[in-house]
């Protein structure tokens, strides 16, 4: 039995001469089922104008600016004190991350991830020209430090695609964090490691970058303009300093088609009775166990404090549209009712 499948609307940006933001929406020229919509995202979509972000489009709230006030947790601080207190948290539970996350999320981090690198499927790209959908392919994994997604990312492209033409740089603004994944990477076949690279950077600013355990004096390197295919970040992204400048750098470096894709922690507000327990839980039980646990109480604190101070899944959608994206549906994957939500931009085509 034939289903016909409305296609789905994409939200777009639209600046207006007030330097106030609107949303539009448009039809897109690709029908295709959510699931299968899903599954291709890594791939080309239909194609779009660039909308690319220049210099004096680019709002004074999404310029980098080390003194501008932010939040970590919930203390306000400047951009520049988060990012070293953030260093400090991540260098702290660097060794215990996996668990730091088993903790947070009942151990439902690893279905997530599996279940959002499935919905990419790196590898395998059926919209792309040409007979072959085994395209090359560079992903570029933010705040990856550990190699969770990255990994499982080489393993579907290599192992599951049959795709060997698939690298991926994983990107970490902490060295300590790149350092437990590159020691796990040993376990990786061979070919896998060939083709996995680990830099130091900050995802506000991806023109300097760094290999892990370089000399700090020797000179940093760019990552060029549309040089990514696929831009990921997962419980990554709500740490950043200044995330509209973090997401109009992924947009910088992405190609034309290229998608951007995040998982994070996110809200359960339309869950109220699940809502009030799952809070409970975070503020009352993780940061006693990881006191008990890791002897970090502090570290688990602020992580707990991070989540409740993201954006919601439609404040944080529009954020992307706003960065020059175009997503479709509603922009977003609830998961678990909410604890964790996928969201996907593409950066439009010429």
């Amino acid at each position: 039995m034939s289903v016909s499948v409305a296609r789905p609307a994409l939200r777009r940006a639209v600046r207006c001469s007030n330097n106030t933001v609107k949303y539009s929406t448009a039809k897109s020229g690709l029908v295709s089922s959510p699931a299968s919509l899903s599954r291709s995202f890594s791939s080309t979509v239909s194609s779009r104008s660039p909308n690319t972000p220049n210099s004096s489009s680019i709002p004074e709230y999404a310029r980098p600016d080390p003194s501008r006030p932010t939040h970590f947790g919930f203390e306000t601080v400047t951009e520049a004190e988060k990012r070293e207190r953030v260093a400090g948290v991540f260098t702290s539970v660097a060794e215990s991350y996996d668990r730091m996350n088993d903790l947070m999320s009942f151990g439902w981090h690893r279905i997530w991830k599996d279940h959002f690198v499935a919905s990419l499927n790196p590898g395998f790209s059926p919209l792309t020209s040409g007979p072959d959908p085994r395209a090359p392919q560079h992903i570029l994994d933010i705040a990856g430090g550990t190699g969770d997604i990255a990994f499982r990312m080489l393993h579907t492209a290599h192992n599951i695609n049959r795709n060997p033409d698939v690298r991926v740089t994983i990107s970490d603004i902490n060295p300590a964090m790149l350092s437990v994944g590159k020691q796990r990477s040993q376990s990786l076949p061979a070919t896998q490691q060939a083709v996995l690279n680990f830099v130091e950077a900050n995802a506000e600013d991806l023109t300097k970058t760094r290999p892990l355990h370089s000399d700090p004096s020797a000179a940093t390197i760019s990552i060029p303009d549309q040089s990514v295919d696929l831009y990921t970040v997962a419980f990554g992204i709500r740490n950043f300093s200044n995330i509209p400048v973090a997401l109009r750098e992924a947009y910088r470096v992405l190609k034309p088609g290229g998608v951007f894709a995040c998982l994070e922690f996110s809200k359960v507000d339309k869950h109220p009775l699940f809502n009030a327990v799952y809070k409970r839980w975070s503020f009352g039980a993780i940061p006693l166990i990881g006191q008990l646990v890791a002897g970090d109480r502090d570290s688990y604190q602020y992580l707990v404090e991070s989540i409740e101070r993201f954006p919601s899944q439609e404040e944080f959608r529009d954020m992307i549209v706003d960065a020059g994206f175009v997503v479709g549906g509603q922009g977003y994957e609830d998961l678990t009712g909410g604890v964790a939500a996928i969201h996907k931009g593409m950066k439009p085509r010429a």
